[in-house]
C-alpha cells in the first residue's frame, strides 16, 4: 500500500511553499498513464541498464526503479533480439516503458506494435531518418504513441556540426526543431524533445532557447553526466536553474551509478524546489567547533534509522546550543544536543530529554508514533496499512 506524502510546508505559516516561477505553458501529451506537460507534474525518469532481451532481469530493475519513485523508464533497444522482447515488457512494466531507438527505424515501428507508451527517436543516429518521418508519424498517430525528439551533442547530425562548428545550444535547437517540424508536416504534435550536453552551461542555455521557441514538453538531461558525485552536481545544478524558472516536464539524472541512484537524486531535486510531495527530510548541521556531540554519526544513525520511512517528516539532528533549538523547533521532530544529552522536539515542543546514547532510539520511537498519530501503522518489513496510508498528509 502507497503513501502519499504531502508539499513541503513553510513551517509555521501552514501555507504550500509558492513555486520559485510559473511553469512554462507547454502542450499536454500521455505518456501511457502519465501526463507530461501542461499542468502535470514534472516527473522523474530513469533507463534500464540490463540487455532488454532479458526479460526477466529488465522487469525485475523496472520494479526497483519503481519502488525507488521512478514514473517512467527507458529501455534501450539495438537488436532484432531486444525488439522481439518489448511486447512483454511493455504489457507487464508496472510504469510506463519508453523504447530507446537508435540506427534502425524498423526498430521504432516494433516498438510502437509492441505496445510501448512511447518512442525515443536520436535523428542524429538513424540513417535517413527524415525518409521516414511520415511512416513514423502515421504508425505513432494511429496508434497513440507519443515521440521523442531526442538530440545529443554526441550524435549531433553531421550538417549541424559543420555550420556551428560543434554541438553549440543553437546546434541543438536547429535540430530538434527541423525534426519537430518534419513530423508537423504530417500533422503529428504529440512530440516531447530532450537537446542533451554533457555541459551544464550548455545544456541550460540550449534547453532556454527552446523553451521560447516552442511549445512542446521538455525532458531535462545533462548526458553523460559522470560518476555519482560529479553527475549529481551537474545534474541539480542544471535542472534547478531550469526548473527555478518554469522550464522542464520530465527529468532524468545521467550517473555512471545504478539507475536507482538516478531515481534518488531526481526526486531529491524535485523534492528541494518543492515541485514534488516530499518524504523524509533530514536537517542536520555541519558541524564545528561548538559542536558537543559527533553530529556526523549522530546524523547518519537516524538517517539510517528512517530509511524508507513513508511518512513525510523533516527531521532536525543539531549539534550546539547556537542554531539547535531553533531548527529543532522548526521541524516536525527534532533534537538539540549538548552535554552528553539531547533535547527532543517534537512540533516545535520539548516532550523529553534523553542521554546522548539514547537520542537516536528516541527519534526512532517517535517518529513510529508520528506515524500512527496519522493512522499509519508501519510493519517491521516496512509494509505500510492503516486507514491513514491512503490519506494525503501536509
Amino acid at each position: 500500500m502507497s503513501v502519499s506524502l504531502g508539499i513541503p510546508t513553510i513551517r509555521g505559516g501552514g501555507d504550500a511553499v509558492a513555486p520559485l516561477a510559473p511553469r512554462r505553458k507547454s502542450r499536454k501529451i500521455m505518456v501511457g498513464s502519465v501526463p507530461v506537460g501542461g499542468d502535470a507534474p514534472v516527473s522523474v525518469q530513469s533507463m534500464t541498464t540490463t540487455l532488454t532481451a532479458d526479460v526477466n532481469s529488465t522487469l525485475q530493475q523496472i520494479a526497483e526503479l519503481t519502488a525507488a519513485g521512478c514514473q517512467i523508464v527507458r529501455v534501450a533497444c539495438p537488436s532484432q533480439d531486444d525488439a522481439e522482447a518489448l511486447p512483454a515488457i511493455a504489457r507487464k512494466s508496472p510504469i510506463p516503458v519508453i523504447a530507446d531507438i537508435h540506427f534502425q527505424p524498423k526498430y521504432v515501428f516494433a516498438a510502437i506494435d509492441a505496445g510501448c507508451a512511447a518512442v525515443r527517436v536520436n535523428p542524429g543516429n538513424i540513417k535517413k531518418f527524415d525518409d521516414k518521418v511520415g511512416e513514423i508519424a502515421k504508425a505513432a498517430k494511429d496508434a497513440g504513441v507519443p515521440i521523442r525528439i531526442g538530440v545529443n551533442a554526441g550524435s549531433l547530425d553531421k550538417r549541424l556540426l559543420e555550420k556551428y562548428g560543434k554541438a553549440t545550444p543553437e546546434a541543438l535547437v536547429e535540430s530538434a526543431l527541423w525534426e519537430c517540424s518534419l513530423f508537423e508536416e504530417h500533422d503529428f504534435r504529440d512530440i516531447k524533445i530532450s537537446v542533451k550536453h554533457n555541459d551544464p552551461v550548455v545544456m541550460i542555455e540550449a534547453y532556454r532557447q527552446l523553451a521560447a521557441a516552442c511549445e512542446y514538453p521538455l525532458h531535462l538531461g545533462v548526458t553523460e553526466a559522470g560518476p555519482a558525485f560529479q553527475g549529481t552536481i551537474k545534474s541539480s545544478v542544471a535542472f534547478g536553474a531550469l526548473l527555478s524558472q518554469g522550464i522542464g516536464d520530465t527529468i532524468r539524472v545521467s550517473l555512471s551509478a545504478p539507475p536507482v541512484e538516478e531515481v534518488k537524486v531526481g526526486a531529491q531535486i524535485l523534492e528541494s524546489l518543492g515541485l514534488r510531495e516530499r518524504g523524509l527530510e533530514i536537517v542536520s548541521c555541519p558541524s564545528c567547533g561548538r559542536a558537543q556531540v559527533d553530529v556526523y554519526t549522530l546524523a547518519e544513525q537516524v538517517t539510517a534509522g528512517l530509511k524508507d520511512f513513508p511518512v513525510p517528516l523533516r527531521v532536525a539532528v543539531m549539534g550546539c546550543v547556537v542554531n539547535g533549538p531553533g531548527e529543532a523547533r522548526e521541524a516536525d521532530l527534532g533534537v538539540a544536543s549538548g552535554n552528553g544529552k539531547g533535547q527532543i522536539f517534537v512540533k516545535g515542543e520539548v516532550i523529553k530529554t534523553v542521554p546522548e546514547a539514547a537520542i537516536v532510539e528516541t527519534l526512532i520511537e517517535e517518529a513510529m508514533r508520528i506515524a500512527e498519530e496519522m493512522g499509519i501503522e508501519i510493519g517491521e518489513d516496512g509494509e505500510v496499512s492503516g486507514p491513514g496510508a491512503e490519506v494525503t498528509v501536509s
